[in-house]
């Protein structure tokens, strides 16, 4: 049987639309359905990091994102009494992207933006409205069973991508279960509108109080987040009430704000023991869920998707299907390691024992040896289509820029084979010295960048060209010189 398209994705949130995106970028038709029928009027996530910006920029989309952004400020961790425990600088200072370090945005504008991109692609269909209910696979795709507006509808594709968050259908579909990090806390959640006028923290805050753990931040312009951690026996219909978050905000002393969404989420680190099966693949939330005390839960699912766009276009162009088993292996340690930096984080938090809280402040700020502290130094992608053991393999490829245009916009899709002799071409003279100083510091001749913009290898350049094409037969590396 024919296919009706080559991917049939699940879900078109931030994950779903971005995957959509990248594989109409590479020429794949794509088939998206979402069952809400509307973007998700309310903010959600709260934080992207400067890679995510250069995913967007890959998109075209930075300009429409930017309008729904703004750098994020300092992150700090203060005790009860308002002494700073711990203070991370936030977007100060440049990242390895050229972009700032940090953003803090509104999702429902960025989902439009991500839309938009999606519905000017001729390749990329969306059907809204359309509930996902199974599939069935065989030896060339997978029939996959719809319910819309019109009633049943089957579709048959070459794969099927589960971005449909964490209560996937995909996922239950599939099957395999989830592995649990035993971390599961009760959290009201408000966001508000911030009036001209209104006096809000200028830092991003973790009050690390026993009496009631409490997160304020901001979020994309004009507007503003509390989380506040429930104590034990309270309720999410107790805590939702005016009578109970009143009092809570109006200690904050803002001045006009107004309350624009309140809820209750458990925050909870789970990682799916199986993201693919066959035809079948989980990205985003379907995977993986972590605690937002690291900001990274989006930023996971988005590199999911950066990851994993062109391992499918290559397969779908005849590569081995076994680079799809790449995929997991890369993501799954270094999503873990976010998951277990934001839990380290959340217990900080989470203390409600006053002496033990006592004691962390005392160790935190104290004369004595302080504790561990969390660190955001990215770990590498684990092992998968890399070349083991030269060095950065497995780490993001910095983008120098030069007259406002950023090195990827001058290369393209990639993958990219950079040696030394290619740094005299006439369209790498504004790179030439940090391209240079960065294959200086490996030691290398030359470095071989996939299109996700992680470094496949650095070495000698005929052995990574050899190698590179072992791994993902039948993707060239494009010419930079």
């Amino acid at each position: 049987m024919a296919a009706d398209c080559d991917v049939l994705i699940v879900g078109l949130g931030p994950v779903g639309a971005a995957l959509a995106a990248l594989l109409g970028d590479l020429g794949v038709s794509v088939l998206v359905v979402e069952k809400d029928p509307e973007v998700y009027p309310l903010p959600r996530a709260a934080h992207f990091d400067h890679e995510i910006m250069r995913l967007f920029q890959q998109l075209g989309v930075t300009e429409a994102v930017s309008q729904h952004a703004r750098p994020a400020p300092a992150y700090e961790f203060r005790a009860a009494d308002g002494r700073v425990l711990m203070r991370m600088e936030g977007s100060a200072g440049g990242s390895p992207s050229g972009w700032r370090a940090s953003y803090m945005f509104h999702q429902p504008g960025l989902e439009h933006a991500l839309r938009a991109k999606v519905a000017a692609d001729p390749k990329v269909e969306t059907r809204i409205g359309v509930r996902f209910t199974g599939y069935i696979e065989d030896a060339e795709g997978v029939v996959a069973t719809l319910e819309g507006p019109g009633g049943r509808q089957t579709v048959r594709a070459r794969f099927l991508v589960g971005c449909d968050g964490g209560s996937s259908a995909v996922r239950a579909a599939l099957g395999g279960g989830l592995f649990d990090y035993g971390f599961d806390e009760p959290w009201l959640v408000i966001d508000v509108r911030v009036n001209e006028g209104a006096r809000v923290p200028d830092v991003n805050l973790q009050i690390c109080d026993p009496a009631r753990p409490t997160t304020c931040v901001l979020m994309g312009p004009g507007r503003h987040r509390w989380e506040f951690m429930l104590l034990p026996g309270e309720t999410a219909e107790q805590v939702l009430a005016d009578d109970f978050i009143l009092p809570l905000v109006a200690a904050w002393d803002c001045g006009d704000i107004e309350i624009e969404r309140r809820a209750v989420y458990r925050f909870h680190g789970l990682v799916a023991n199986r993201w693919r099966q066959g035809r079948v693949i989980l990205a985003g939330d379907s995977a993986h869920q972590t605690p937002p005390f690291a900001g990274q839960g989006m930023c996971a699912g988005l590199r999911d998707a950066a990851n994993l766009a062109w391992k499918l276009a290559a397969v779908l162009e005849g590569a081995d299907p076994a680079l799809l088993d790449t995929y997991q292996s890369e993501r799954e340690p270094h999503v873990r390691a976010f998951i277990e930096l934001a839990i380290g984080m959340g217990r900080l938090v989470c203390t409600l024992d006053p002496e033990a809280a006592a004691a962390r402040d005392a160790a935190m700020i104290g004369p004595g040896p302080k504790p561990p502290l969390p660190s955001f130094s990215p770990p590498p992608l684990g092992p998968g289509c890399l070349l083991p053991g030269s060095p950065a393999a497995g780490t993001l490829f910095f983008q120098p820029w030069a007259d406002d245009r950023g090195l990827d916009d001058v290369l393209g899709a990639g993958p990219w084979l950079i040696g030394r002799a290619d740094l005299n071409a006439a369209r790498l003279a504004p790179y030439r010295a940090a391209l240079s100083d960065w294959l200086e510091k490996q030691g290398a001749e030359a470095v071989l960048v996939r299109p996700d913009r992680y470094v496949f290898g650095t070495g000698d350049a005929a052995v990574l060209a050899a190698a590179w094409s072992a791994r993902a037969p039948g993707l060239a590396v494009a010419g930079v010189a």
